[in-house]
């Protein structure tokens, strides 16, 4: 009841002060104002009256909301019941329970509510209190960034000429691992096969032999058709180099169809809609080869066999038709290409071999000049090294005693070719004295003038 009396004497109290004010400011009103200034200035003044209402009633009830808390009204605030504690959780606007925000869940720094279980949160690198020694072992994750489109070439050709060399699919599938190719890994498969085009018989063998086990490990069929897609573009360029391209490429294209690197659709794709004439001549090339009567599961044979899985005696059954095709033409610059395409260079003794053999079986001078210029010109080439010059010599060497029963005169037939191919700068000088006698010289008599008994 004291409060309500209190309060209803504030009340009554303001309006008196703004009744007072009110008629204090009318009382000095001009007669001269006009009836809408008159009502302006009234409309004012009864504004201010109700703010200052609004004023003492919010006062009236803080004091109320305080005295119901225990706190005196008019008290000290140093002391510690007037003071307000404004750390204090609960609501200071008088409403609500007078509970914790969140139920003391909320805010910073607080441990939150009672119950709750969290979970292991991972280590924040960014926290200052970080330590990476108790983190345990450190494991520091390579990453390869990825080879740009103009060092591919740079980084690919490499690999593939030393393929070429040693033959390891196995160990091109590794470095390819090592490399982040990203997009352009397809292109490793068209430079494979433009630098394949550009060498021997063997080196393509050996490309569709890479691209077969490269298939389905480190490339899929949809890369080896964009790769052989980009060929069939690039071949006006690289008809220039390789005369042959369009053809080479038709039988790439059906060694990998048939060795499951190409979709059966890939030749689909391209029937009606071919421009160039170098593609059309490649993909007819292939079609030819695939439609062939002959029942093959694979084209193993499109690049022929190899010079060193060729048999001893078809290599050797070679030679000798090249060095007769020789004797008749007279051509070393054909016997030259003959001979490099077979691919035997460890077994180039046996052309040596051969060649002799036919010089003692031969009749006349004529086979002896010859085969002697051809030997010369393999030699100054770098064609048959001295090691094979050598063995060759020294197997015919060896067998002379046997060659010398077919061929009587083989010893003085042999010492002349050997002087001829010495004089000529063909053969060492040890390999000239090397050369076996045919026995004790004999003479006429003692006063011939050192003449040979024939």
């Amino acid at each position: 009841m004291a409060a309500d009396r209190a309060g209803m004497f504030s009340h009554d109290e303001n309006l008196a002060d703004a009744n007072r004010s009110y008629s204090g400011d009318e009382a000095e009103v001009n007669g001269n104002w006009t009836p809408q200034e008159k009502a302006l200035h009234e409309a004012r003044l009864k504004a201010k009256a109700k703010r200052r209402l609004r004023k003492s009633s919010s006062r009236n009830s803080t004091s109320e909301s305080l005295s119901e808390s225990g706190d005196v009204a008019g008290g000290d605030p140093n002391s510690p019941k007037g003071k307000v504690n404004t750390n204090d959780r609960k609501s200071r606007t008088g409403k609500g329970r007078g509970l914790p925000k969140k139920g003391g869940a909320g805010g910073k720094g607080v441990w939150g509510a009672a119950g709750m279980v969290y979970e292991d949160e991972e280590p924040d690198m960014r926290d200052p209190n970080y330590d990476e020694s108790s983190q345990g072992d450190t494991v520091y994750a390579t990453v390869v960034p990825e080879v740009d489109e103009k060092e591919l070439g740079k980084m690919v050709n490499p690999i593939v000429k030393e393929y070429f060399e040693h033959g390891d699919t196995k160990e091109v599938q590794m470095l390819l691992k090592e490399l982040n190719l990203g997009p352009h890994k397809y292109e490793f498969s068209s430079l494979a096969v433009s630098l394949s085009l550009e060498g021997k018989a063997s080196h393509r063998e050996l490309t569709s032999r890479l691209l077969s086990d490269l298939t389905g490990k480190v490339l899929s069929q949809n890369d080896m058709s964009r790769a052989f897609d980009k060929i069939l573009k690039e071949l006006p360029d690289l008809i220039l180099d390789t005369p042959e391209a369009p053809q080479m490429l038709g039988q790439f294209i059906a060694r990998a169809i048939a060795d499951h690197i190409l979709p059966m659709s890939f030749l689909d794709c391209y029937k009606g809609k071919v421009v160039c004439e170098h593609a059309r001549v490649a993909l007819d090339r292939a079609v030819v080869l695939l439609t062939m009567k002959r029942e093959m599961v694979r084209l193993d044979n499109v690049w022929g066999v190899g010079g060193g899985l060729r048999p001893v005696k078809h290599l050797v059954k070679e030679m000798n038709l090249l060095l007769k095709e020789y004797l008749v033409s007279g051509e070393v610059s054909e016997a030259e290409r003959c001979l490099r395409d077979l691919e035997v260079p460890h077994f180039h003794h046996e052309l040596v071999y051969e060649a002799v053999v036919m010089v003692l079986e031969s009749k006349g001078d004529t086979a002896s000049h010859m085969m002697m210029k051809l030997l010369q010109s393999f030699w100054k080439t770098g064609l048959i090294t001295v090691d094979q010059m050598n063995r060759g010599f020294q197997r015919v060497y060896s067998e002379l005693p046997e060659i010398n029963l077919d061929v009587p005169h083989a010893h003085s037939i042999m010492e002349a070719f050997v002087d001829l191919c010495y004089q000529e700068s063909v053969i060492t000088k040890q390999l000239r004295d090397a050369c076996p006698s045919r026995g004790r010289k004999r003479f006429v008599s003692e006063g011939d003038g050192g003449v040979i008994k024939s």
